[in-house]
């Protein structure tokens, strides 16, 4: 059987075969379609990139209507059981393999080596604001970074590139936490190395004033999960600006600061905390079924539910709701818990939603965590942009050494007037 798909042109009677790989078409083999051979020929419009794949990727598959995501072909359950290092598995993601004990233990010293930030980058902190808000701290810093290492333009040179996937994965916790503590008029608690990724960000976070601090095993471990499984998730809005961006061949503090940026967004990095204010609204288990009578007449929606490419339940949100359970164990329950588990037993079992196939996602209990651990709401999405600089690194490395990407340059279909005159403002 041929490989290719056969369309037959209605304008003009022509056929054309279009070959077929890995279940696609490339886009500019529609060009030879056309009624005159001096017209552009035939495009594609895809609004929102609904259906269309614009590289060849290898780091993580997702499967939505199965359930499915893997990163280099683990599955996500897997990482988030096993690993017990964040750092584990970001260099599963940026090198394509899980480390040896060598490896990591090198990969680790490499990044603790550079935890620490230039004391300018405090100075750059201070000049916020005390209710600026910590993302838009953290984009501004990460920005920032590009002026202090000039090296970090030699993309191509591979030492020169890892030392800055070093930098980057090692100062995003130190950048957050002092973000932190600038809101809250604090003085910065250092990098310390003799911890884990997720144990050394909870100290710069929460140690201020604590000289006896310790953190809680499990909240580290809470955190550490978490951490696994935000790192990535295939070609969504930030990771897509990150290969776009650097596919100009910018330094990566400045694609990972326009990454974060459109993380920032509502639609992208903010629905955990969208998921809280509607527990904070909904208030009480008796107003749930109040609340599902709105949703399916139209009138408000239903956060942490439903997502562009699952259709079946969220993997990562599995895995959250029992690390829900430690953790509550420790920081004591918590009513907007209680509201959640209603509200996901009468969602999963109502036609409305089992029709439309509105699971729950990563969102659902992310937020809940979050909020118990002891960070506030405009925090989390800086929380989010922590572990997904690995996952953005690891994009941004194989989109630049990819032999056929080239600079991001999207075609358009143009709707508007041409060949318009020139009318003198006094005649308008």
């Amino acid at each position: 059987m041929s490989e290719t798909l056969t369309i037959i042109d209605n304008r003009t009677g022509k056929k054309f075969d279009i070959p077929i790989e890995n279940e696609s078409i490339r886009a500019t083999d529609l060009r030879q379609i056309k009624v005159k051979e001096e017209e552009f020929g035939m495009l594609c419009y895809d609004p929102a990139f609904m259906n269309t794949a614009s590289v060849k990727s290898r780091i993580t598959y997702i499967d939505g209507d199965r359930g499915i995501l893997e990163y280099r072909g683990y599955p996500i359950e897997l990482l988030a059981e096993k690993s017990t290092s964040f750092l584990e598995v970001a260099y599963l993601l940026i090198n394509g393999a899980l480390p040896t004990p060598a490896q990591l233990d090198q990969w680790r010293s490499d990044i603790k080596r550079h935890t620490f930030v230039h004391e300018n980058i405090k100075k750059l902190m201070a000049g916020f604001r005390h209710d600026a808000n910590p993302m838009g701290m953290f984009i501004s810093m990460i920005a920032a970074l590009s002026t202090f290492y000039p090296d970090a333009k030699e993309i191509m040179d591979a030492p020169k590139r890892m030392k800055q996937i070093h930098r980057l994965i090692g100062k995003v916790t130190t950048i957050a936490a002092f973000a932190y503590t600038h809101s809250k008029g604090m003085p910065y608690v250092y990098p310390s190395d003799d911890l884990s990724y997720a144990g050394n960000f909870l100290t710069m976070m929460f140690k201020i004033g604590e000289s006896k601090y310790r953190v809680n095993p499990v909240l580290e471990h809470a955190l550490t999960v978490l951490f696994i499984l935000h790192a990535d998730h295939e070609q969504n809005c930030s990771t897509n600006t990150m290969r776009s961006i650097g596919s100009s061949h910018i330094d990566p503090y400045s694609a990972v600061a326009g990454a974060a940026a459109a993380l920032w967004g509502p639609l992208h990095g903010g629905a955990n905390e969208a998921v809280l204010r509607m527990l904070d609204e909904i208030g009480t288990v008796r107003n749930i079924p109040t609340v599902i009578k709105d949703v399916k007449e139209g009138r408000r929606k239903l956060m942490g539910f439903g997502h562009r490419v699952y259709k079946n339940y969220d993997p990562r949100a599995k895995v959250i709701k029992t690390l829900a359970d430690e953790v509550f164990e420790v920081t004591g329950k918590n009513m907007k818990l209680e509201i959640a588990l209603e509200l996901e037993r009468i969602a999963l079992e109502d036609e409305y939603f089992v029709k439309r196939k509105l699971y729950p996602n990563v969102d659902f209990y992310s937020g809940l965590i979050y909020e118990a651990m002891g960070f506030p709401l405009d925090f989390f999405p800086v929380l989010f942009a922590i572990p997904r600089t690995a996952g953005w690194l690891a994009h941004w490395q194989e989109h630049i050494l990819d032999p056929e990407q080239k600079i991001a340059r999207p075609r358009q279909l143009y709707v508007g007037e041409r060949g318009r005159s020139w009318v003198p403002l006094d005649k308008r």
